[in-house]
């Protein structure tokens, strides 16, 4: 009889949760996918092996079943097959030997028989009879993650993801959020026995501006202007991830003022030619350092206001 330790297999406890099972199956599937292993045989068997165990114990009802069936098989190998230490007679209604009502002596001489054969393919249902063939699945998904700039989140972006030895050139829409998850096709890990690869995952981060507050697809930033600009009016220069831009001040512009730039934003990641707003708060900057001409002026002008 083959028993398999799957928890053995991915370094677990019987007790592990789903995400430590998961997790520890990522860790070992990544250092053993055959693309970076490529030509090791051992390392290609344990990859498979790995894959097997993460298909049991991460599926609640299969784990259930594993969890008694290899307490019985344990049993059974000490107590030696033609003793009859081993009740099958519990699993025969499941289907998996093909037939319903198969008495214990009839189960127990099938293994007789054939005692290469896999006992859990026949408990999870993954052959039909002795000729069946395990059944193809999607490999398991990966996921990354990549941090950009505020300026290539606006102009879109390329980043080379990594990966083992695969290396993956991905495309980053102009307009994309913070934290916003791209989902690439068929990226992820060898499907198993044929069946199609699983998808990468990758998140992306966008890293703070030093001059600019995305809000949306708005942004936010600050202005400052002199006083003489700010009571007389004028114009001031504002920088923005479309170019520089030449900006009316009002005359009389108040401290804080908040002008509103229409279409210097952040492109809509879904709109064609469509663009957030850029909200410019005006800082007004007193002069310093007056001369004694310009304080008697002020002076002046403050005697004129009373």
């Amino acid at each position: 009889m083959n028993y398999k330790d799957y928890y053995k297999i991915l370094g677990v406890s019987p007790t592990a949760t789903t995400d430590e099972i998961k997790s520890a199956y990522r860790k070992l599937a990544v250092k053993y996918h055959p693309d970076k292993t490529r030509g090791d045989k051992a390392a290609n068997a344990k990859f498979l092996e790995i894959n097997d165990a993460n298909q049991v114990l991460s599926d609640p009802e299969k784990r259930k079943k594993y969890d008694r069936f290899g307490a019985d098989m344990k049993r059974y190998e000490e107590a030696g097959a033609q003793q009859g230490g081993f009740d099958w007679s519990k699993y025969a209604a499941s289907g998996t030997a093909g037939r319903r009502g198969m008495h214990e002596e009839e189960s127990e001489s099938k293994f007789a028989e054939d005692n290469d054969l896999d006992l859990f393919e026949l408990l999870f249902g993954r052959r039909s009879g002795r000729a069946g063939r395990r059944a193809a699945s999607q490999g398991e998904d990966l996921s990354a993650e990549t941090t950009i700039s505020l300026e290539e989140a606006y102009h879109g972006a390329t980043r080379l993801i990594l990966l083992g030895s695969q290396k993956i050139k991905v495309a980053i829409p102009p307009g994309i959020t913070g934290d916003q998850v791209l989902r690439i096709a068929g990226k992820g890990m060898e499907g198993i026995r044929g069946g199609p690869k699983g998808d990468l995952y990758l998140t992306v981060r966008i890293a703070p501006h030093p001059r600019f507050h995305r809000k949306g697809n708005d942004l936010h930033c600050d202005l400052f202007v002199d006083l003489y600009t700010a009571l007389l009016g004028g114009k001031a220069l504002v920088k923005t991830l479309k170019g520089a831009v030449k900006v009316d001040i009002p005359k009389e512009t108040p401290n804080h003022k908040i002008l509103r730039l229409r279409g210097l934003g952040m492109p809509l990641a879904k709109g064609k030619n469509a663009f957030g707003d850029m909200f410019v708060t005006v800082h007004v900057q007193l002069p310093e350092h007056l001369t004694a001409q310009e304080t008697e002026l002020f002076g002046k002008l403050a005697a004129l206001r009373r």
